[in-house]
């Protein structure tokens, strides 16, 4: 069991990053709430991880703090929900956002999550209310702020966040075409791709 890491942030493609240590590099998918947190590449992390093994690959799941793992983990045990799934839902939705939509029944917010149908959405409001009970009001996933981006930045770095951007959504389930349609919509000069996917989750939940 790998239960956290600490090391060299060596590569950030969203929502995934590979984080050096040991000499060894692994491959840590982690919620784009998270991934907002993260320093530039070159810096030490420390990440709280969880370890899934399948027949055909074994998968690092990474969070910031405990809390974060934590709830990934209880959404994860709701019937129907794995973890690439429950990686889209706390990309899509902050925590105090999730635990709202639990507590009020909102189906109507759950089913815009991609991978999230009807009645995964039913099951998550049924199974997850008394476990989410006492968590707490507070925000785990609230991202730092970003800052003035720069106003300047070159047409080929912004095509090129734009399209790491469209990548992040389709590997958090979402299709093309939406992904592109919406990237094209919130991007702005001097974005980064982890402020465009933000902006785009944003307007799609």
């Amino acid at each position: 069991m790998i239960g956290r890491l600490r090391g060299l942030l060596v590569e950030k493609m969203p929502p995934e990053v590979v984080i050096e240590a040991g000499g060894v590099g692994y491959e840590v998918q982690m919620p784009m709430s998270c991934f907002y947190e993260l320093p530039e590449v070159g810096r030490e992390v420390l990440v709280y991880t969880h370890f899934v093994v399948r027949e055909d690959a074994q998968l690092l799941y990474g969070f910031n703090t405990k809390s974060e793992r934590a709830l990934f983990r209880e959404v994860i045990k709701a019937n129907g929900v794995g973890p690439k799934l429950g990686l889209a839902i706390l990309s899509a939705m902050s925590a105090s956002q999730f635990v709202y939509s639990v507590e009020h029944d909102d189906l109507t917010t759950l089913v815009k999550i991609p991978g999230v149908g009807k009645k995964t959405a039913e099951r998550l409001l049924v199974e997850m209310k008394d476990r989410l009970k006492g968590w707490g009001e507070g925000d785990l996933f609230t991202p730092a702020d970003a800052g003035a981006a720069s106003q300047h930045a070159p047409k080929a770095a912004m095509a090129g966040a734009e399209d790491e951007a469209i990548s992040a959504l389709v590997a958090l389930g979402y299709k093309a075409p939406q992904a592109t349609k919406v990237v094209g919509q919130v991007s702005q000069p001097g974005m980064r791709s982890e402020e465009i996917i933000r902006e785009a989750l944003r307007s799609m939940v």
